[in-house]
């Protein structure tokens, strides 16, 4: 048996620093450093330790200053733009992750990348050793041989010996010849005008290398190629002399010094912590996992009423339930843990099952002994997602009240630019605590199992802990509350807000299956209609559906206008058949197709598999910490996104009624967006026309156009309402133009025209612009902070979107509020007068409810008031209400 070879691995650090920025935009910590080379060029690192496996690794760097290319041919390279000023930053940053990872970091003055690989990829080959260079870059397939390869991490590719002599005709010794007379626009090396690689290639099998060929000439074939080579010889000898790579380098380092080693876990965790990387920061933190010895299993009676008297001591509890599925309507309860102590806790197992589990405390008693504490409001309850436990809890049969804190809301509001708020990634970030996670208790993939059949020993060490973190977690967010003045934000509407959302989802909402049914048949007799017109147009079959096909169809073979090609073929995105439907019937065609089969496969098919078994509903979940607003979010499914401006659209809303005998009361909040604007701004033309009733956009295009309101055409008030809408997401000339179909300079005009009109808005803006840059966020009327981190951003394009976002979250983040506050006292209202009716959807600025007739006019009474009364405003805030047998109909 023979030993296997010693294997090196040589990182492009260089290439796969661009790659890693052009890969990953928009992407900073709080502070606004941008942040996303150093992310995604850290796990594109760790995909090569975690896939490769290597022992023996290097990352290597183009060094500062000018290279003897430079020196050579001043114009190498000279076509290249500046590196984008965000990106140079985060070149330190990147350098300091690889060391600490405790990786070589190589460069040296006057050489490039390539050259430092060349050099110790052949002197290593030499030893016989097996050379991967971790890169993209075709330049350095000249140094492929039997014992060095390429490896592109991105694209899953291994180039070898056989894969160069595919692309360049020969050995990779040819790969140099081919590039010297083909050149390369992306370094600015010349080559041989009218040459490109495939020439270049046929001319180098032929004459073996550039000086040959050059002594050739005659022999080539083509006068201009002639006359091109004869003019250029010395120009095609430079480029060869560019794109040779050294391999001769000088470098002082050997085998050894590229062992790797564990990570320097200390400074790996500053930087973690700086970006903002809470995943990676988890998974590399220095910090010490509490151990199993200070949690506790419950599997007595004694033991039970153990903690049942610590549980009645406490100040406050600390819970988490242990279950068999994420959405919480469908899941089991396997276990539940506490924690009133930081670093203690307990877990009670009550259905685990594998071989030699050890025996369980009843469910049903478990429960009862516990109700008690925790039905009482009076006992301060703490949770991370409590929503989802209190669910669990209550198809189990328990009721959970007294539930003051939710750790997961409670960061969304404390560090709203946090790019997670899972208890993980925040026992990272605030506590520097490295959790145990799920998957390392359940496994991955097809091995997976289920947490009932993890052991108890180790359930008790995860669970436990889960509860532990979310005590810790708890006291060191409460203080961040209060000092970000979201106290009252927090406790006296977003804590109430979930129990209240606990109950819309418990309720859930109910559909007509037959209904939709029909609808889903209709749809797809249509899109069978339309997939036979667009063959008939294009002049034959394919799949409609496979953006590939669609692109080869629409620009290979009906030779439309080209947009811009992708990975996978030509792009055929919404805006490239948009444009190109003002002119062909075809794309407009295929945005209907495209429209009918995302609502066929999204609503009208997968609706009716969601309906619950148990009660015939479905039962969306209602998300309280994800938008950047403060705005609800709706997922499994998504009832927020249904369109309601095409017909089949709106259709699906009929599909959505209330229980027997009852009616669906739709109250919907009329601009309440412009109307906050109006009030936020202290816009008194603005606030006059909605003092008075007015059409805000007849009044908007009167003003802006100079004409009598009886004089403005409905295309004005077209106009008018998009500039209005426009002006709260800051929309610029560039975006009016293009959603009026109209110049550059006229809708500058208009928006001219409307801040001379509007001077207030005008002022608002400006000043929410100098608040993100003076604060880093902006604050809603009831004083949530929506982060705007990129404000600062070098990079133009990110500081112009994120000075739109300043202007438009106070907006939309006060409106979200006012809903919430609305919702608040809707549901307070309805249970303190014992009624019936439900609120069951909430979307947007709209809420509906399932009222039974003989309550219909008491609560349209009710919610009238409630929504128009939720906070005071200059100007009044104007709720519309609908009645229906069907959402369609109420709306």
């Amino acid at each position: 048996m023979t030993d296997q070879p010693q294997r090196i691995y040589l990182i492009d650090g260089s290439s796969y620093i661009y790659r890693a920025y052009f890969a990953i935009r928009h992407l900073s910590n709080a502070r606004g450093f941008a942040t996303n080379a150093v992310y995604g060029f850290t796990n594109m690192l760790l995909k090569v330790v975690r896939d490769e496996h290597p022992d023996h690794l290097a990352v290597v760097f183009d060094a500062k200053g000018p290279t003897f290319r430079k020196e050579i041919y001043p114009e190498y390279k000279g076509n290249r733009s500046a590196m984008p000023d965000d990106l140079v930053p985060q070149i330190p940053v990147i350098k300091e992750v690889v060391r600490g990872f405790r990786m070589p970091v190589l460069e040296m003055e006057g050489f490039e990348a390539d050259d430092i690989i060349a050099t110790l990829a052949r002197r290593f080959a030499d030893r016989g050793m097996e050379v991967t260079v971790v890169t993209g870059d075709k330049d350095l397939m000249q140094i492929v041989s039997e014992r060095i390869r390429l490896l592109d991490t991105m694209k899953d590719k291994i180039t070898g010996l056989e894969e160069v002599r595919e692309r360049f005709g020969g050995s990779p010794d040819k790969v140099i010849e081919v590039q010297a007379l083909a050149g390369d626009s992306s370094d600015n090396i010349p080559g041989v005008p009218g040459i490109g690689e495939k020439t270049a290639r046929d001319l180098i099998e032929e004459f073996g290398s550039v000086e040959n060929l050059l002594v050739n000439i005659d022999r080539v074939r083509g006068k201009k190629r002639q006359e091109n080579l004869r003019e250029f010889a010395d120009q095609a000898l430079l480029s060869k002399a560019l794109v040779t790579l050294r391999c001769d380098l000088p470098l002082e380092v050997d085998y050894d010094d590229f062992i790797l080693s564990e990570p320097d876990r200390e400074a790996l965790t500053a930087i973690f912590k700086e970006m903002e990387f809470h995943k990676l920061l988890q998974e590399f933190s220095s910090d010490i996992r509490a151990t199993g010895e200070e949690y506790r299993t419950v599997l007595t009676e004694a033991d039970l009423d153990a903690l049942t008297a610590e549980l009645e001591q406490a100040p406050r509890i600390a819970f988490d339930t242990e279950t068999t599925s994420l959405t919480p309507m469908r899941a089991e309860l396997v276990g539940l843990s506490f924690s009133i102590r930081a670093a203690e806790g307990w877990y009670i197992p009550l259905s685990h099952h594998y071989l030699g589990v050890p025996e369980q405390l009843d469910r049903k008693l478990v429960l009862d002994r516990l109700r008690p504490v925790l039905s009482d409001p009076g006992k301060a309850k703490i949770a991370q997602n409590a929503k989802y436990d209190l669910l669990v809890l209550r198809r189990a049969g328990l009721d959970v009240h007294g539930l003051v804190f939710d750790t997961m809301i409670a960061s969304y509001l404390a560090n709203p630019s946090a790019k997670s708020h899972g208890m993980d990634a925040q026992a990272a970030g605030l506590l520097g605590y490295k959790t145990i996670t799920y998957s390392e208790m359940t496994g991955n993939g097809k091995k997976q199992i289920g947490f009932a059949e993890v052991e108890v020993e180790k359930a008790t060490v995860y669970a436990a802990e889960d509860a532990d973190i979310t005590l810790r977690l708890a006291e060191k967010l409460e203080p961040m509350i209060v000092e970000s003045g979201q106290e009252k934000l927090f406790h006296d509407i977003e804590m109430p807000l979930l129990e209240i959302l606990a109950d819309m989802e418990w309720t859930g909402v109910r559909i007509d299956p037959e209904f939709l049914g029909g609808l889903s048949r209709e749809i797809q007799a249509k899109l069978k209609v339309l997939e036979e017109k667009i063959h008939d147009i294009c002049g034959g079959s394919f799949n409609v559906g496979s953006p590939k096909q669609l692109g080869e169809v629409l620009f290979e073979r009906l030779r439309l206008p080209r947009g811009r090609k992708t990975k996978t073929g030509w792009s055929t995105d919404v805006d490239v058949l948009t444009k190109l439907a003002e002119e062909h019937e075809v794309c407009a065609r295929i945005l209907d197709y495209r429209s009918l089969a995302k609502l066929s496969g999204t609503y009208t098919e997968a609706l009716p598999r969601l309906i619950h078994p148990e009660t015939g509903r479905i039962h969306t979940s209602f998300n309280q910490s994800v938008t950047a607003t403060g705005r609800l979010s709706s997922s499994e499914p998504n009832l927020q996104n249904i369109p309601i401006r095409t017909e089949e659209g709106s259709r699906i809303r009929e599909a959505f009624i209330p229980a027997e005998g009852n009616v669906l009361l739709s109250a919907d909040y009329s601009q309440v967006e412009l109307r906050v604007l109006a009030h936020m701004a202290g816009e008194a033309v603005l606030s006059e026309s909605f003092e008075r009733n007015e059409d805000i956009h007849r009044r908007t295009a009167s003003e802006i156009f100079g004409v009598f309101p009886e004089m403005v055409t409905e295309e004005m008030r077209r106009q008018a309402k998009t500039i209005n809408f426009g002006i709260i997401y800051g929309m610029s000339d560039f975006g009016l133009a293009k959603a009026l179909g109209i110049g550059r300079k006229e809708a500058q005009v208009f928006i001219d025209n409307y801040f001379a009109r509007y001077p207030g808005v005008l002022g608002f803006m400006d000043s929410k612009k100098e608040e993100a840059r003076a604060k880093g966020y902006v604050t809603t009327l009831l004083g949530r902070r929506c982060a705007v981190p990129e404000i600062h951003s070098p990079n133009r394009n990110i500081r112009d979107y994120a000075e739109r976002n300043a202007i438009n979250y106070p907006i939309q983040g006060s409106a979200a509020d006012i809903i919430k506050v609305a919702m608040v006292r809707v549901f307070r209202r309805l249970e303190h007068e014992g009624l019936r009716a439900k609120m069951v959807l909430q979307v947007h600025d709209e809420l509906v409810f399932d009222v039974p007739r003989d309550e219909l006019e008491k609560v349209r009474t009710l919610v009238r008031e409630e929504m128009e009364g939720a906070v005071r405003l200059d100007v009044p805030l104007v709720v519309d209400i609908g009645i229906g047998n069907n959402w369609r109909e109420a709306h």
